[in-house]
C-alpha cells in the first residue's frame, strides 16, 4: 500500500482525488448469495475494511474471500466491547462511540490519500449495520456508495421455506433487547414478525409471543444459508441464549392460510 507523500510524489506534488467508500452487502452468509455488484467492487477496491470482535474471525471476510485479490489492503476494526458491558450503560456508550470515531477517521486517512475502500457489512448495510456508523460520519466528506445485500431474515424465511406475510399483512421488525411489555404490545398488533437480537433475550422473547397468542407460530432461525443452520419451532427451543446468528420469525399469511406448512417442518442440525 502507497503512503500518502508517495501519492503526493507521483502525481506530481498534487493531493490525490479522495477516493470513493462502499458500504457492501455480504448477505446472510452463504458466499453464493452475494451479489455480482459486491463481487465486482470488493475485487476493484484499493483497501478492504471489516468489523469483528477483538479475537474473532470476521464471518463478513469469511463470506467474500475467494473474491479478495492476492496481497490486497485489508483494514480490520476491531470492537472494544460487545457483551462486557450492558449497552445502556455510560461506559459502553461511550467506548463505542470513540471506536466509530477512530474508524471513521482510519478510514478518511485512506480515502484522502485517494484509495477507494470497501467496508463490509453483514446481510443490507443500512439494516442494523455498523457500517451506518461510519455512513453518517463520512457521507458529507467523501464520496459514499452503499451495495445492497439479502439480508439475514430473508436467508431465514427462505431456508425454512415458510412465506412471511402477503396482501394487507402488516410485517413488524423488532430487536428482541425490547422489554416483555413493548414486545407484547408491538405483537399483538401485527400479522407477521421478525424478532433480531436474540442472544440472551429468548426467554422473554417466548414469554412475550406466548402472551401476544403468536407462541405457537413461531420459528428460531440459527445459522440461517450458512453451516450449522438450524431451524425448528421456537417452543422447541430451550433457553439457552442463542448465538450471534440467529432470529425468530413469526410468519402470518403462511400461518394463516396453510398452518399444514408449519405443522411439517422439520427442525434441522
Amino acid at each position: 500500500m502507497r503512503s500518502t507523500s508517495e501519492f503526493l510524489a507521483s502525481s506530481g506534488g498534487q493531493p490525490p482525488a479522495s477516493g470513493r467508500l462502499y458500504g457492501v452487502g455480504t448477505g446472510p452468509g452463504d458466499p453464493e448469495l452475494l451479489t455480482l455488484k459486491a463481487a465486482r467492487v470488493l475485487a476493484e477496491a484499493d483497501v478492504v475494511a471489516w468489523f469483528a470482535k477483538a479475537g474473532n474471525q470476521s464471518n463478513a471476510r469469511r463470506v467474500i474471500s475467494e473474491h479478495l485479490r492476492p496481497g490486497q489492503p485489508e483494514l480490520a476494526l476491531y470492537y472494544p466491547v460487545t457483551t462486557e458491558l450492558h449497552r445502556h450503560s455510560s461506559g459502553y456508550r461511550q467506548a463505542i462511540a470513540e471506536f466509530y470515531e477512530q474508524s471513521a477517521e482510519r478510514l478518511a486517512l485512506e480515502l484522502s490519500a485517494g484509495r477507494s475502500v470497501a467496508v463490509l457489512s453483514e446481510g443490507d448495510p443500512l439494516f442494523f449495520g455498523s457500517w451506518m456508523h461510519l455512513h453518517v460520519r463520512l457521507r458529507e466528506r467523501f464520496e459514499v456508495e452503499v451495495i445492497p445485500g439479502v439480508t439475514g431474515m430473508a436467508g431465514g424465511w427462505s431456508s425454512a421455506g415458510v412465506p412471511i406475510c402477503q396482501g394487507d399483512d402488516v410485517l413488524t421488525i423488532l430487536p428482541g433487547t425490547l422489554d416483555e411489555a413493548a414486545l407484547v404490545d408491538r405483537l399483538s398488533r401485527s400479522e407477521a414478525a421478525v424478532i433480531m437480537k436474540v442472544g440472551r433475550n429468548l426467554p422473554h422473547i417466548r414469554a412475550a409471543l406466548s402472551r401476544a397468542g403468536l407462541l405457537e407460530r413461531a420459528l428460531y432461525v440459527e445459522r440461517a444459508t450458512m453451516q450449522g443452520e438450524q431451524i425448528m419451532r421456537l417452543i422447541e427451543r430451550d433457553d439457552r441464549p442463542a448465538p450471534y446468528f440467529s432470529i425468530v420469525l413469526v410468519p402470518g399469511w403462511a400461518a394463516c392460510t396453510h398452518p399444514v406448512a408449519l405443522d411439517t417442518l422439520a427442525a434441522r442440525s
